[in-house]
């Protein structure tokens, strides 16, 4: 991204901050009317978190990275609670409107006014502070193993139970580190999967900054090998220096191909797509559903990897039987899953559209703050099966 592009996406930022701040400020500090020293001191802890958000998104190219890994934590941990704010404030307003106009009042009441915008604002205030809590904590405590089983025609009997674990959207940067990747990977190996699956958008930073962390991924042991297929934020970052890194730690990336896989004799195959973003980044970079598919036998099952959920209507028209996805983070924090339907046909979960399926993770990391409310992150484990035809 050029310096001016740059410079044009912090204004934005900084506007829609200012006017952000100033809502809360209105209705959290002004409205309410709090006694003046408390008010003062809420006014200043306001606006240095205001601040605290263009500095997390300027602090990795700017500060050294121990001053930048604590300067992030703060305002990407303020980001998501403003965001849980503001949801909790526009409820509370409609709510307020409604309980004014049907409850017949027809005079105006300094008073009351002032009750209602302490409970507004008292009550959003609480609750925001004890659901971004929660939120945080959801998304720092260790990952939990997912379990599904999932049935395909195709699968002969010989290959039932066969062990695919998904992980995705690890979001490898500041925020997260060697630490979590090493703790993934003891939970992925202690599983025995025969293929790991990774579907995108495994960092958000150079591999110069973030090699050292993603190092690890090279000590999954899985017996078909483990498979990754890019997301949007590879190419936010260098996708053909992270291809290149990750073939260097035995990852393979599939890149529009598929591999076939023999386990106790009989085959399946495991394809894979680039982002379906891609082709916007230019250099040989793009979805082709057809080449990926290309030469296979249509006869044996085959497993897609394809980071998006928007994809899947393409990869049934090429008889995909089982596609698995990522991107959507489940939503990440509610409500923006309803927000996710609007560009994806599926946020999370395991769904069906004639003989093909998609499972799409919820996400193993998080992007921007490190908050999960009503979206666990998940390592996945689809045990596949034959489906009696």
């Amino acid at each position: 991204m050029s310096l001016g592009r740059i410079f044009i996406f912090l204004g934005i930022i900084s506007g829609l901050t200012i006017g952000t701040h100033y809502y809360l400020w209105a209705r959290l500090i002004r409205d309410p009317m709090w006694p003046s020293p408390w008010r003062q001191v809420a006014t200043v802890a306001l606006i240095v978190l205001a601040l605290s958000i263009p500095a997390s998104m300027m602090a990795w190219r700017i500060l050294p990275r121990n001053l930048a890994i604590p300067v992030s934590w703060v305002g990407y941990i303020w980001m998501g609670s403003m965001f849980v704010l503001l949801v909790l404030l526009w409820g509370g307003e409609v709510a307020r409107w409604s309980w004014v106009k049907y409850a017949g009042f027809t005079s105006v009441d300094g008073g009351r006014r002032e009750f209602l915008a302490q409970v507004l604002a008292g009550g959003a205030g609480a609750f925001g502070l004890a659901l971004s809590g929660w939120g945080v904590w959801s998304a720092i405590r260790p990952v939990e193993v997912k379990r599904l089983n999932v049935r395909l025609k195709k699968l002969p009997e010989s290959l039932s139970g066969l062990r695919l674990v998904q992980i995705t959207d690890l979001h490898v940067g500041l925020t997260i580190g060697r630490d979590f990747v090493e703790d993934i990977v003891r939970k992925v190996n202690a599983l025995e999967p025969d293929i790991v699956a990774i579907t995108g958008d495994l960092i958000d930073g150079s591999v110069e900054d973030l090699g050292h962390a993603v190092a690890p991924l090279g000590e999954i042991q899985a017996q078909l090998g483990t498979y990754f297929v890019t997301g949007n934020h590879e190419y936010y970052s260098g996708a053909d220096s992270w291809l290149a890194f990750l073939r260097g730690i035995g990852i393979r990336a599939l890149r529009n191909e598929h591999v076939e896989l023999t386990k106790n004799g009989e085959v399946i195959h495991v394809a894979g797509v680039d982002d379906w973003t891609a082709h916007r980044f230019g250099n040989g970079h793009g979805a082709d559903m057809e080449r990926a598919m290309q030469g296979r036998d249509s006869s044996k099952p085959v497993v897609l990897l394809a980071h998006q959920p928007v994809q899947f209507d393409e990869a049934r028209a090429h008889g995909v039987d089982l596609q698995i996805s990522g991107h959507t983070h489940g939503g990440q924090i509610f409500p923006f899953g309803i927000l996710t339907r609007l560009a994806q046909p599926f946020v999370s979960g395991l769904h069906a559209r004639g003989d093909s399926q998609i499972y799409v993770s919820s996400g193993t990391g998080y992007w921007g703050p490190p908050m999960r409310i009503a979206a666990p992150a998940e390592i996945t484990l689809i045990e596949l099966d034959h489906e009696p035809v």
